[in-house]
């Protein structure tokens, strides 16, 4: 039998398991680096790398820093994880995790964590001087000032989770071209300015979840109208920044205009949400602001390519 929230990976080499729940635990460890939320911060870093090479991307290169990007993207989420299990135990939208559920358990998915973080720290190190000191900083501000020391004191906590989402980003232009430009620090912008539509919109929904867990979050400390005021016009600076980034790198006019259906799609959504609020549109707004931050940096990528 498998000890309560025991080591899993320890137990199945004492009592090997049946092949049905050697994948349970496989997708348990998947779901501690929150995947899709991983894959879109990557795609941010490595479509603002292709995006500054178009038709020349060094093929090596890329792959190296799509690793490097994976493991520490990944691991700061795992270890985030693991700071955040005893809120995830409060609430009923995260209680089924694999650490507060037992099925993992915190030693396990802390050594899981730096597997990860570890060498991607370390091949960005290596594959440039400015790529792993901003990589290292997106990692450093996301565990150390968001999640330990803000997260739990002030709603303000996003900003700082704001510039570490960016991150991969500035890091990504920064490798491709060796230094930091105006084009990449738009880029990690339209990843802070985004964060209000993605994070505020969960928040707002989850709005009593979070107060009973004890989380200062924007709606519960100053109220549901303030929040979505401060979606909206982020939600505008975003697809300014983002639409700014295009026109600086020129890219096709038909990829621009899809960047501006877009954006003109989360802005009418953030402007909806803030006249006529309602839980089924803010909820709408959650999904597509995804939606757009990836269609965005997609558009931006083969417009340089066209």
């Amino acid at each position: 039998m498998t000890r309560p929230n025991g080591n899993l990976i320890t137990d199945t080499i004492r009592q090997p398991l049946p092949r049905a729940r050697w994948t349970s635990v496989a997708r348990a460890y998947l779901a501690l680096t929150k995947p899709l939320q991983t894959l879109l911060l990557l795609v941010t870093g490595v479509c603002a790398y292709a995006l500054s090479h178009p038709g020349t991307v060094v093929l090596g290169e890329k792959v190296a820093a799509t690793l490097a990007l994976t493991g520490a993207i990944a691991g700061c989420t795992v270890l985030n994880m693991v700071l955040d299990r005893d809120i995830d135990a409060r609430m009923g939208r995260t209680a089924r995790r694999p650490l507060p559920s037992g099925v993992v358990s915190v030693r396990a998915a802390t050594i899981f964590g730096l597997i990860l973080s570890v060498p991607g720290l370390a091949l960005a190190w290596a594959l440039s001087p400015l790529f792993g000191l901003v990589v290292s900083l997106g990692f450093a501000i996301d565990l150390g000032v968001y999640t330990l020391w803000l997260k739990r004191r002030t709603p303000l906590s996003i900003l700082f989770g704001g510039i570490s989402g960016g991150m991969p980003a500035l890091a990504g232009r920064a490798l491709a071209i060796g230094q930091i430009d105006v084009v990449g620090l738009l880029l990690a912008a339209g990843v802070l300015l985004w964060i209000p539509a993605h994070i505020l919109s969960l928040a707002t929904h989850y709005a009593r979840e979070y107060r009973l867990a004890g989380v200062p979050v924007w709606p519960n400390v100053y109220g549901p109208t303030a929040t979505r005021r401060v979606v909206a016009v982020a939600t505008i600076l975003d697809v300014a920044v983002l639409a700014t980034a295009g026109w600086l790198l020129q890219i096709h006019p038909v990829t621009m205009g899809v960047l501006a259906l877009l954006g003109a799609g989360l802005t009418g959504l953030s402007i909806a949400v803030l006249i006529r609020p309602s839980r089924k549109l803010n909820w709408v707004l959650f999904k597509f602001a995804s939606l757009y931050m990836l269609g965005a940096f997609v558009c931006l990528t083969v417009g340089t390519i066209l």
